[in-house]
């Protein structure tokens, strides 16, 4: 059994646990906030009653094996790195740091304590994912790729009206880069490494977030387009295109369903099943990797390349967060 705490008492820390909870060997022990009243609260709803409002404190717990970090982006780097160095596995929300100079530190921290860190990528750990993996020989030469996430934010409702909320404020880190887009690069990374030539172009804000973006990539003798948004809705499926047939990806964020179209005109159906919350798999593997007393750097190296990709697309943007100063 692996005794986690969870650090962030939001939506998408109750979306993960309502995954964890499935998983065999994950225990809930503790939550962080820095109310303790707030996590007092927020643990009551799963029968936790250990509660920490110290970050050192939580660090230094022996009731603890590993923690879920679900902090804003800005957070990720030195909150992670406090948990490793206090030797706890460490499940980090995407993306996983602000930007590769924190993420590398966060992995060096990870190695020097013998610990494992892992991004919470729940796309690419899911069987939706590892379907695209095993049928995409089925579609010949890959030519062309198209990712998409657009996903109209309440959040940018709020900011109309000059409420600026974490989502849409760089000083946490964020915007839709950081927050949905890479969705799209994790996945096209996995798949296919990084790109030898990357161009960007986005929809900036009042405030010079991005609301919604477009990354060209090149790879040899295949090219790509990323495509996200906080500001839209899209009802388009993602796809890979084939000299032989075409994939067809509903939705690349948690693919449910998988078709090949191929150049005769006749289309195959690709069954999956899996949970209903994809968050499942990631604690899954972290569960696995801690238990098989395995290191997570099969993973890591995509979000090492995910990260210098997002660097990139910033730098040509012209996006800077107050921790790449």
């Amino acid at each position: 059994m692996v005794r986690f705490a969870v650090i962030g008492t939001n939506k998408i820390t109750d979306g993960f646990l309502n995954a964890a909870m499935l998983c065999e060997d994950f225990k809930l022990a503790a939550v962080y906030s820095r109310s303790k009243e707030k996590a007092l609260e927020f643990g009551s709803k799963y029968g936790v009653t250990l509660v920490y409002d110290d970050l050192d404190e939580l660090a230094a717990s022996n009731e603890i094996d590993a923690v879920y970090v679900a902090s804003p982006n800005s957070l990720h780097a030195s909150q992670s790195i406090k948990m490793l160095n206090g030797k706890k596995h460490v499940l980090c929300e995407k993306t996983i740091a602000s930007n590769i100079k924190e993420l590398e530190a966060m992995l060096k921290a990870a190695d020097d304590n013998g610990v494992i860190l892992l991004e919470a990528m729940r796309p690419v750990f899911d069987p939706g994912f590892k379907a695209i993996q095993d049928n995409l020989h089925k579609i010949g030469k890959v030519r062309r790729l198209t990712f998409q996430y657009c996903q109209y934010s309440s959040r940018y409702d709020n900011f109309k009206n000059g409420v600026i909320e974490n989502a849409f404020n760089p000083k946490f880190s964020n915007g839709a880069l950081m927050d949905i887009g890479v969705y799209c690069i994790h996945p096209m990374v996995k798949l296919f490494g990084m790109p030898k030539k990357i161009v960007a172009s986005a929809v900036k804000l009042e405030n010079g977030i991005d609301g919604a973006g477009t990354i060209l990539v090149e790879y040899d003798g295949m090219q790509g387009e990323l495509l996200y948004s906080k500001i839209t809705n899209s009802k388009l499926p993602s796809q890979i295109q084939g000299e032989k047939g075409c994939m067809i990806i509903k939705e690349i964020p948690d693919t449910r369903e998988l078709s090949i179209i191929y150049n005769n005109g006749e289309t195959e159906e690709i069954e999956i099943s899996k949970h209903p919350n994809n968050m499942y798999y990631e604690v899954e593997e972290i569960v696995r990797l801690i238990n098989s007393k395995e290191n997570a750097h099969k993973h890591n190296k995509y979000s090492v390349i995910e990260v210098k990709i997002m660097d990139e697309v910033r730098s040509q943007l012209d996006i800077k967060f107050p921790a790449d100063l």
